[in-house]
């Protein structure tokens, strides 16, 4: 049977985008049979709430969404906290290192930036002056009792895949992606280290999440044909906006489901808010989440990221929406952030 995954960080509550790709995901796998699994990746410690790790899952189900696998159910694949799982990354940093793939890295994020020629010091591409300036700085930073960060030696390739939302995708990974950190120098694992190792394990087949991650897919590709695996297909769903144009975040605490469900608002709703956000309805409608499983279909979900305008939110509150035959969602006035 087909297997797909939906994986929150519980840095905080879930808000309305996370949960349009949460039931984008579970409806994908629900709609075939699929098992859907639920993984909770709460590594980020210092930004783990840790409330938010049972508490996403509460609003999860509030929502009408149920999962084969998790922390709370158990499977076969188990743990599903990422938090007791690090002894596989350990093993897989090992076989890289064993095969000479990963080297260490002596500069800090400050270092990096300052390195960069790249507009406003954003980091560029770590490659060869990278891995050079970690060379001619390691003498000084173990005098100062500093550790590095280890990473991965991108090879020289290009990946090229079809993805089920962004279609046909090309990346050069040495010159797009470059090397990439596999463990911190605080010790702490890398998320793409940890999700290519867990989706792996876990024996996942298919990945729906929102197209913020989509640069990170070329060297998750990369990164499973390394540890001997094949990877996962992926749908990358455009992401969900705001009035304002900006794309919805945890940081500032906007439409969560908590929230909505303290305030009093049905999960049907918010359901039928999401279901149209994917294209599934013409005009929102209260639904339930078993409703829109039974005909979802990723071919009708917007390629462009979708705003929940005020006339839409107050439809959600209970107000009487859009006025005549609703149009698609409009594109945001920004583009997706970059990956983590």
């Amino acid at each position: 049977m087909p297997r797909g995954r939906y994986a929150p960080s519980p840095t905080g509550a879930q808000h309305l985008g996370n949960a349009r790709t949460a039931l984008a995901a579970w409806a994908r796998a629900r709609s075939d049979g699929s098992t859907f699994v639920l993984r909770v990746e709460d590594l980020d410690r210092p930004r783990t709430v840790p409330a938010a790790v049972t508490g996403n899952l509460d609003e999860l189900r509030w929502l009408g969404l149920d999962w084969d696998e998790g922390p709370d159910v158990g499977g076969p694949f188990g743990p599903y906290l990422q938090s007791r799982r690090e002894e596989r990354y350990a093993r897989a940093l090992a076989r890289l290192r064993e095969e000479g793939r990963t080297f260490a890295c002596w500069l800090s994020r400050k270092d990096l930036r300052e390195l960069s020629s790249a507009p406003h010091g954003a980091t560029a591409v770590y490659g060869e002056r990278e891995r050079a300036a970690s060379a001619r700085a390691e003498a000084a930073k173990r005098a100062q009792g500093k550790e590095p960060a280890i990473r991965l030696r991108m090879p020289d390739t290009t990946e090229r895949w079809d993805d089920g939302l962004a279609g046909r995708c090309e990346v050069d990974v040495g010159s797009d992606v470059g090397d990439l950190v596999l463990r911190r120098a605080d010790g702490a694992w890398a998320y793409q280290l940890a999700v290519v190792v867990d989706d792996a394990a876990m024996a996942i087949e298919e990945v729906v999440r929102g197209d913020d991650l989509l640069p990170s897919a070329a060297a998750q590709r990369v990164l499973h044909r390394l540890l001997g695996g094949s990877p996962p297909s992926y749908a990358h769903l455009p992401l969900l906006h705001g009035p304002d144009g900006e794309r919805l975040a945890k940081r500032r605490g906007e439409h969560t489901l908590g929230a909505l469900r303290e305030a009093g608002v049905a999960p049907e709703r918010v359901v039928g808010l999401l279901a149209w956000s994917l294209g599934h309805v013409e005009r929102p409608e209260p639904l339930t989440a078993r409703s829109l499983a039974d005909a979802f279909d990723l071919g009708s979900v917007p390629r462009h990221p979708v705003v929940l305008d005020d006339v839409a939110l107050d439809w959600l509150h209970g107000g009487a929406g859009p006025d005549g035959p609703p149009t698609a969602p409009g594109p945001a006035l920004d583009t997706p952030g970059t990956a983590r």
